[in-house]
Order: C-alpha cells, then sequence, then structure tokens
C-alpha cells in the first residue's frame, strides 16, 4: 500500500480544527487501557479492561440498529471457568446512547498503529479541506461523514456485536473530498517495491488507489472474513465526502504545479 507523507497544497490559514480533532483523538488513547505492556505480554485482565472499555464507548452494530443494550457485557474483569480462561460479563453497569457512541467512537483507537495510521491521513489530507470548507462547516462535514459511515457499516452487518471504533470512517470522508477537490495535487508517498521509495504521485493515483482497496478488503478479498479493520465504513465515508464535495469542485482554487524541468540536451560521443 502506498503510504502519503506530504502534500504540496498550501493553505491560507491555520488549520486549528484539524489541530484539535488530532489532539483529541491523542488525549482520548492515552486514557484507554493500553495493550501495549511489559516484555512479558499483555495479561488476560488487560485484554478485558480493554475489551469492556471499547463495548462502553464504541458503536455497536446490534445496539444502533435496535437501539438497546445487550443484557450481558463486558466487566473488564477476568476468570478461569470451566471452559478455560475468559472476560466476566455481567449486566451494565452504565446508560448508554447507541447514537452518542457513534461519536465517542471517533476517538476510541486500539493501538497505536490504528491511532498513528489515522492521524497521519487526518494531518496530510485535512488542513486543506478545513482550509476550502472553513472551520464549522469542516467539523460539521467531519461529523456528519463519520456518522454516516459508522450507521452505514452496521446496516450492512446488523447483528454484529463487534464494537467499530476508530476515526477511519469520518477521515475517509476526508479523504473522498480531497480527491474530488485536489485530484492532480502531487503527494509524496512512499511506495513499497523491494523497499520503500519516495515517489511524488497525483492525488488521484494514492487515495484512488487506497479507496480501490478499501473496496477490495471490504468484499472479503485479500483478508479472512475483512479482517477486524471495519473497510466498509472507509468506503461509505468516502463515498459521502466524494459526493460533498462534488458542489464545491467548480469554486476550488487549484495550488500552482511545480515546473517541469527542461529537456536534457543529449550529445553524441
Amino acid at each position: 500500500m502506498v503510504i502519503p507523507v506530504h502534500d504540496s497544497n498550501p493553505v491560507r490559514r491555520t488549520p486549528w480544527v484539524t489541530y484539535a480533532l488530532i489532539a483529541a483523538n491523542l488525549v482520548v488513547f492515552l486514557l484507554t487501557p493500553s495493550v501495549v505492556t511489559a516484555p512479558g505480554g499483555t495479561s488476560l485482565a488487560q485484554l478485558c479492561h480493554l475489551q469492556a472499555f471499547t463495548e462502553r464507548w464504541g458503536a455497536v452494530p446490534r445496539e444502533l440498529i435496535h437501539d438497546r443494550l445487550p443484557a450481558l457485557v463486558p466487566t473488564g474483569g477476568a476468570a478461569i471457568g470451566p471452559g478455560g480462561p475468559g472476560c466476566l460479563l455481567g449486566p451494565p453497569d452504565y446508560r448508554k446512547s447507541p447514537p452518542l457512541s457513534v461519536l465517542t467512537a471517533m476517538f476510541v483507537h486500539g493501538s497505536w498503529l490504528h491511532l498513528l495510521g489515522n492521524m497521519l491521513f487526518l494531518w496530510i489530507f485535512g488542513n486543506n479541506i478545513e482550509d476550502r470548507l472553513g472551520r464549522v462547516r469542516y467539523l460539521l462535514f467531519y461529523l456528519f461523514c463519520g456518522y454516516v459511515a459508522g450507521y452505514g457499516f452496521a446496516l450492512l452487518d446488523t447483528d454484529s456485536t463487534a464494537p467499530l471504533i476508530g476515526a477511519s470512517g469520518a477521515i475517509a470522508g476526508v479523504l473522498g473530498a480531497y480527491l474530488v477537490l485536489y485530484p492532480r495535487v502531487g503527494v509524496w508517498s512512499l511506495v513499497p517495491f523491494l523497499f520503500f521509495i519516495p515517489l511524488r504521485l497525483p492525488a488521484w493515483v494514492v487515495l484512488g488507489l487506497w479507496f480501490v482497496l478499501q473496496a477490495f478488503y471490504s468484499a472479503g478479498y485479500g483478508v479472512s472474513g475483512a479482517g477486524t479493520v471495519a473497510y466498509a465504513a472507509h468506503v461509505v465515508g468516502f463515498a459521502v465526502g466524494a459526493l460533498l464535495a462534488l458542489p464545491l469542485r467548480a469554486g476550488t482554487v487549484q495550488p500552482p504545479q511545480p515546473p517541469r524541468p527542461p529537456p536534457r540536451q543529449w550529445r553524441g560521443w
């Protein structure tokens, strides 16, 4: 997969909302029960604590569709029963609003890799979308894409009880808007070929390839059962962001492209 590291698309104002979103995601992650432990590995109690945390603050498809909590949820404790070690279940001791859980889930991440991957894409592409939309509209756009991605994923798997977490759906909306508004902007990316090679590629190649891969994976190709990543939420968020950006395409000022180097003059021997 191509990894973007920088785009050649200047902004006119400081992207404070993008910075605030990145900071909020980082703070929430630091408050999340961590699975990063000593060399001995992750204990069962830590995994159960993390499971209880994501169950409470994540968006569960079955809860979103039926608008009610399950009778039993992870409590955060661990025990060894007849079937072996596992996490304890019990009645929920908290009140949870399934619609509000879509919002809280946007700021919960399960690992450093999950967090840093999302924040990298938001850092590179979010500032220009904020610059184009303005701060308030950008924030509403971001949250709307996240909500549609969350509910879209739930509608595709209405009986799933696995919590959906992460900002990927909202950020996918940002990527879709960027592709529509700035398709020819150069994006410096690391391209895997034996090792990572830095290349300057147009945004339509980088983001178009990303979208194709998400659609491919969401269909179950290339990963077993679509893995543990909600690829379908990425596809929905990307499509919504692209559609919302279409009316703005005509009035978007494109950044100047760097001049092409003059052709080299070759001389024979």
